[in-house]
């Protein structure tokens, strides 16, 4: 039987061997899962809410435990990897208070209707997870599929088999059944087999658009809903009238987020040429005075890339934009799996660093003449996620954002997933929605019934 190797990417040295799952127990394990699922479908919302309320609570308990572990699988500061478990805990909690309300039966009523709008559970769903945010990103999704009455498998990217399974261990120590959550270390590969198993209702994955068309591609041939959260190139819109200090503090915050490994990051930084200089200027002085180095150390900004390979990709984006005429700002040393913060200046459309996500501490920064040009720059791209505007007019950035063609716009910040608000893309950024009322409905049956 083969194995899953979890690496530290700062050391290059071993975490732990972990055994991978055996296919030949699929139909057993799904089984099992399915089975428990019914179970769960019959509990209480109530009840249901007192296993998240619990989940949250060990959440908290084991946060700096659990935010070692992240940072050893795959590279986050330890700062970063508690306030994501924190995170974790807060959209338990939202769904444990706000998910019965969520999921009332509806009352329809007219001239000669007498009907209702139910949402019941799925069944099995399958969470395909990245590596970038290896709690968050499962959470966000289990929390309102457990409350809405679903079992889940997760298959979770190789480089953080460490992650998954303390998942699983946290489920099953909050009292759920030891079935009703399972993680399924298996390889990419093997993914497809469990998506088309019968017992799987529906799947939700994050990751990159090449793998989301796959998942999709497989999903449909059977018929299974997907919600898809896919890659981005963020545009952040700064205006004329912009207060360019803010402007340049939001955006380094952002464009080094999770270090600079977040679909939801900025990644295209597009500026009026009125304030062009001031803003290339703020945004290399605060990049450059970021430490880069040992995630487990506090005084560290900026740990390592999760993986040589992606160190080594971003890299070669970085040099190909410069032979195309893009200009080094600041930045672009690169040691092994760390990469320093980057500024690319005068980036342009035709060079990766504009057609392509960076998935990485790089920002590239954009010339526009006025804002139509903005807008239209920030609207060539394949993809649809993210994005934000940064004008003193409030209504003048609203007016703007309002034709940005993505899911999420802040105004005068950086866009962050919230429980609260729904999040999710169009183009080849996805589709569907997580989180907030929109989230716990897209795994439910929405059941019209009508009374003659």
């Amino acid at each position: 039987m083969t194995q899953m190797i979890s690496m530290n990417p700062y050391t290059g040295k071993q975490n732990q061997a972990y055994q991978s799952f055996d296919l030949g127990l699929l139909d057993d394990a799904l089984s099992r899962v399915s089975q428990a699922q019914k179970v769960w479908a019959e509990q209480s919302l109530a009840a249901r809410a007192q296993y998240l309320q619990k989940l949250a609570s060990l959440l908290r308990e084991k946060k700096d435990e659990l935010a070692r572990l992240a940072t050893s699988e795959m590279g986050k500061t330890l700062s970063s990897a508690a306030a994501e478990v924190e995170k974790c805990a807060w959209v338990c909690e939202y769904y444990a208070e706000q998910g019965a309300g969520m999921l009332a039966t509806e009352n329809v009523s007219g001239e000669g209707l007498d009907g209702k709008v139910m949402y019941q559970p799925m069944g099995v769903i399958l969470a395909i997870m990245p590596w970038n945010f290896p709690y968050w990103q499962v959470f966000r999704f289990l929390a309102p599929a457990l409350m809405a009455g679903n079992a889940a498998v997760l298959k979770h990217a190789s480089n953080v088999p460490g992650c998954a399974l303390a998942i699983e261990s946290l489920c099953r120590e909050a009292g759920l059944d030891e079935d009703l959550f399972r993680t399924l270390l298996v390889s990419g590969s093997d993914s497809a087999r469990v998506i088309r198993h019968p017992l799987i209702q529906a799947v939700t994955f994050t990751g990159s658009t090449d793998a989301g068309r796959k998942v999709a591609a497989e999903a449909g041939q059977y018929l299974k809903k997907t919600v898809l959260e896919l890659g981005g190139s963020d545009p952040y819109l700064v205006l004329d009238d912009a207060d360019v200090g803010k402007a340049v503090e939001s955006c380094v915050t952002s464009r080094l987020l999770n270090n600079g490994q977040s679909c939801i990051a900025a990644k295209r930084f597009i500026v009026d040429e009125k304030v062009y200089g001031a803003f290339v200027a703020g945004m290399a002085d605060a990049m450059a005075a970021k430490s880069v180095g040992d995630p487990m150390q506090s005084d560290i900004d900026i740990g390592p890339q999760a993986r040589d390979d992606l160190s080594e990709s971003l890299a070669h984006q970085v040099e190909e934009s410069i032979r195309l005429g893009a200009v080094l700002v600041t930045g672009g040393k690169r040691e092994g799996s760390l990469f320093w913060p980057t500024v690319l200046g005068e980036v342009r459309p035709g060079m990766p660093a504009f057609d392509e996500e960076l998935f990485g501490p790089v920002a590239a920064v954009i010339r526009a003449r006025d804002e139509a040009s903005a807008v239209a720059l920030a609207n060539q791209s394949e993809f649809g996620l993210g994005g934000a505007v940064f004008s003193r007019d409030t209504e003048r950035a609203e007016r703007v954002a309002r034709q940005l063609q993505v899911g999420a716009v802040a105004i005068n910040d950086f866009v962050k997933s919230d429980p609260r608000m729904p999040f999710g893309g169009v183009k080849a950024s996805g589709y569907g929605r997580e989180l907030s009322v929109f989230g716990i409905r897209e795994f439910t049956n929405i059941k019209s019934l009508v009374t003659g």
